[in-house]
């Protein structure tokens, strides 16, 4: 399986891009910034990349609102496909990390 011969670097993208820590819902293109991380993560040795949480969420990422959106404060999906898309260009794999077993107080069904 490809993922025990890949080494992961892994990234907390709300930390890593300098989200604010409340969600303000604001859209902003933080998460582009991974984009100019790709050659120091291929220069790493890296293949695959693994985003600690990356849903809407209130506050960390942990506290989810919704698994079909990428936190506003990192940007839109379409931001969000734009670097998975330059990613998977430069050879590396891309995994979320989905936490389904616990949601936030913004979670429609909370």
């Amino acid at each position: 399986m490809w993922a025990y011969e890949s080494v992961f670097y892994q990234i907390y993208p709300l930390g890593f891009c300098g989200a604010p820590k409340e969600n303000d819902g604001n859209t902003v293109s933080r998460i582009l910034k991974v984009k100019e991380w790709i050659p120091h993560i291929l220069k790493a040795g890296a293949n695959a990349i693994y985003f600690s949480p990356v849903f809407e969420s209130d506050r960390h990422g942990y506290d989810t609102r919704d698994y079909t959106r990428i936190d506003c404060r990192l940007g839109s999906n379409q931001d969000f496909q734009e670097v998975c898309q330059a990613l998977h260009n430069a050879g590396i794999k891309v995994v979320l990390d989905g936490v389904f077993n616990h949601v936030g107080r913004g979670f429609w069904a909370f």
